[in-house]
């Protein structure tokens, strides 16, 4: 079993509080007459500022209005499940009562050292499949260029992926697992202090996830740290210009798309190859019946 089990407490109020079932515990009963009321105020709450996004998204999201101007452009995920402390993204990974989670995308175990994270496939380059979008900077001719109307399709299909991938690890063996997205603010460092010269600059960086890939953050969050709850005050780099560089990122992982087809995509179709025509020389008119009778093939 987890060595952090102090988190479970925390991780369940915040199922609640998405509307998610909670999984069970031994002090359940405790949990529900405590957090009950806590939960209804909350989502009152949440539906009077049902639009409203932490300042981060709310950057990145005026970027895809602002881009997508003469597209449809789709709204980034309010409700997710913000892993605003260090190793929820690790607790998250495995079942509650169980050290081991499996899915066709990844293998996860339980190990002396922490956990082990398998990914079905992991790719070391993006030479020929790295898309760009026109519409900003010059594109390197190593990477594929799509109309920007592509990626605001593949963005709209990237936010809805099948509830099997949502389903959260951590309640997978209970009677009604959860299927949410998973979301982390990290902020790495961009620029290394200077004393003297130049204080530490940092970016921002905001992941979404399906919940069955929250294992990917545990990974990020153990290179690059945990920026908080990206909500706060606090942990807006907005309110940060001395630390801040100005930029943020936005990441979300979408395996399903790999069994888009291009149609779906709005990328046109590939074009057939060229049909040999029939090399024909005037002859009588019966000879050139029986050529055109003769299929256009290879």
């Amino acid at each position: 079993m987890s060595a952090s089990g102090s988190l479970i407490p925390y991780i369940n109020v915040k199922l609640a509080l998405l509307g998610l079932q909670p999984v069970e515990t031994a002090d359940g009963a405790k949990f529900n007459e405590i957090v009950s009321t806590l939960i209804a105020q909350y989502r009152e709450k949440e539906r009077l500022l049902a639009n409203h996004l932490c300042p981060a998204d709310h950057r990145i999201q005026t970027f895809i209005y602002d881009y997508l101007q003469d597209v449809p452009a789709v709204k980034l995920p309010q409700r997710t499940f913000v892993l605003d402390r260090p190793g929820m993204a690790r607790e998250l990974s495995l079942p509650v009562d169980r050290d081991e989670f499996v899915s066709d995308i990844v293998s996860s175990y339980r190990a002396k050292q922490g956990v082990l994270h398998n990914p079905r496939s992991d790719r070391r380059t993006t030479q020929g499949i790295f898309h760009v979008a026109e519409g900003g900077l010059p594109i390197p001719g190593d990477k594929q260029a799509v109309p920007k109307e592509v990626f605001g399709k593949l963005l709209a299909l990237a936010l809805n992926p099948p509830n099997s991938l949502l389903r959260l690890p951590f309640t997978a063996t209970q009677p009604q697992p959860a299927e949410c997205f998973a979301s982390l603010l990290i902020r790495p460092v961009v620029c290394p202090e200077v004393a003297g010269f130049t204080a530490e600059k940092t970016m921002e960086i905001r992941f979404f996830v399906p919940g069955n890939l929250v294992s990917n953050l545990d990974f990020v969050e153990s290179i690059f740290g945990n920026g908080g709850d990206p909500s706060l005050p606090e942990n807006d780099a907005g309110l940060d210009v001395e630390h801040w560089t100005g930029h943020t990122g936005c990441v979300i992982l979408a395996p399903h798309l790999t069994k888009i087809t291009k149609k779906a995509a709005g990328l046109p179709a590939a074009p057939e190859p060229p049909r040999k025509a029939l090399g024909l020389y005037l002859q009588p008119s019966a000879a050139l019946s029986r050529a055109a009778e003769m299929p256009l093939s290879e």
